[in-house]
């Protein structure tokens, strides 16, 4: 039977629960991304000394993979329990243990202070802010895609998108501030602090936002239907054994469609660090410099590609960035080997343009796939998931290709591989668009994922 249909809500409180999604995201991906930038400018000599300057490197990416590997986890607890209990109180719980572990990594002793101590201290806490990134995600876009107006869900949903470029500014602009105004010694001693205190400034402020908005309305309708079905015919089955035994085409297609974006992401903006300054000669500052401009243009960027994934369809945006990120490998590292700023400047940016094309209609897209009850489980599972294979060994993959053959040749064989492994679910999968979130049916039951019509849109969450 079709519930009714929900009013769009009030332009304002659209707008402050995009602002706290926004502002949450920014700050949980400042906290994860600082540590990638960390990684690869100074943990391995402040907490692998005595390796070899790429061993130590490649070791210093490792403790930064460790963080993808809790990922999972964290989808799905935060997604059970987000399922259950709502979208908000779920975020709130992983911005305080994302800042808190962030904070932590601030003060924590290094190699010199308590030996092999510390990377063990600097693992744990990594596998902290993993596991509350991979409950992160999922809650902060389902928020956003189920309060907002339908006919523009691909733009709405695409600003906590956004939280990742803004993160990476701010990460990449606080450590670029630091290093060009302290010396090497000082950044190197207690400089390199200062951008993970900070961190416990922003999550105050972060909490104060996100304690103002209310509960998702589809999630609200969808728990009472619950209810009414659980006295009536007992316990409701968990989130996550529906999506598997539901949503399992789902759950692999959004798997599949997020290997060439998270791989492309984290070599255009980690590799890049020590691709940059060891093979072609670029200065610390430079590259970040470079990082920090192109991920300023991105941000930009994702809301453009959302809303033309409202005109065009999910599909089609996606597949644009899918298949330009393998095409632009090539030139991306030919750029780079020239050694001008220009070029690197340029190289970045395209780079990140074209992912942001596969970024920006994820959120809406992956919501689309999945029923209310099961939503938050299911998003995150199919994104979370895929990152252990993609995001978190893409650095380290990347850089033991360089060690091995001195050549960027195989790293861009590498993501151009991960490209056509995007583009084959992406095409294999449905279009989501006109889907009504309050409406979708779980896979093989009766009606199947419900497609609105394109006059009900406007009425329709």
């Amino acid at each position: 039977m079709s519930s009714p249909a929900a009013a769009p809500p009030a332009p304002n409180n659209l707008k402050r629960i995009v602002a706290a999604s926004l502002i949450g995201t920014t700050i949980e991906w400042y906290d994860f991304f600082l540590y990638g930038s960390a990684a690869a400018l100074v943990f391995n000599e402040l907490f692998f000394p005595d390796s070899d300057p790429l061993v130590g490197t490649l070791l210093s990416f490792l403790t930064y993979a460790v963080g993808f590997a809790a990922r999972p986890l964290g989808a799905l607890v935060f997604g059970h329990y987000g399922d259950r209990l709502g979208r908000k109180k779920l975020l709130v719980l992983s911005l305080l243990l994302m800042g808190g572990a962030t904070f932590a990594i601030g003060l924590l002793p290094t190699h010199a202070t308590i030996g092999s101590l510390a990377p063990v201290l600097l693992t744990v806490l990594r596998l902290v802010q993993g596991f509350a990134l991979g409950g992160e995600w999922g809650g902060a876009v389902l928020l956003v895609s189920e309060h907002g107006d339908a006919r523009r869900r691909g733009f709405w949903a695409s600003w906590p998108q956004t939280g990742a470029p803004a993160g990476q500014l701010l990460a990449t602009g606080v450590l670029s501030l630091l290093t060009a105004v302290l010396s090497d010694s000082a950044f190197g001693s207690w400089g390199w602090r200062i951008p993970f205190l900070l961190s416990g400034v922003l999550v105050i402020v972060g909490l104060w936002i996100r304690l103002s908005v209310d509960e998702s309305p589809v999630f609200k309708q969808a728990l009472q239907q619950a209810e009414a079905r659980k006295a009536d015919a007992g316990a409701e089955r968990m989130p996550v054994v529906a999506v598997l035994r539901h949503h399992w085409r789902d759950v692999l297609v959004a798997m599949g469609a997020r290997m060439a974006e998270n791989i492309s992401y984290y070599v255009i903006t980690a590799f890049i660090l020590v691709y940059a300054t060891t093979s072609a000669g670029v200065s610390k500052q430079t590259a970040l410099n470079a990082v920090l401009i192109a991920s300023a243009i991105h941000f930009f960027t994702i809301p453009a590609w959302g809303a033309l994934s409202d005109r065009w369809g999910r599909r089609p945006v996606y597949l644009i960035g899918a298949a330009g990120v393998g095409l632009w490998m090539f030139p991306f590292f030919a750029l780079i080997d020239t050694g001008g700023f220009g070029n690197l400047l340029l190289a970045v940016t395209v780079g990140l343009v074209l992912h942001g094309a596969m970024y920006a209609p994820q959120a809406a897209f992956f919501s689309e796939m999945f029923a209310t009850r099961m939503r938050y489980s299911g998003a995150s599972i199919g994104a979370q998931f895929a990152s252990v294979a993609a995001g978190a060994p893409a650095p380290l993959i990347a850089t033991a290709l360089l060690s091995d053959y001195g050549s960027s040749t195989p790293i861009a064989l590498y993501v151009i591989a991960a490209s056509l492994l995007t583009v084959v679910a992406v095409a294999a999968a449905k279009e989501t668009r006109h889907r009504d979130l309050a409406e979708i049916a779980p896979s093989g039951e009766a009606g199947g994922p419900v497609e609105a019509p394109a006059a009900q849109d406007a009425r329709t969450v």
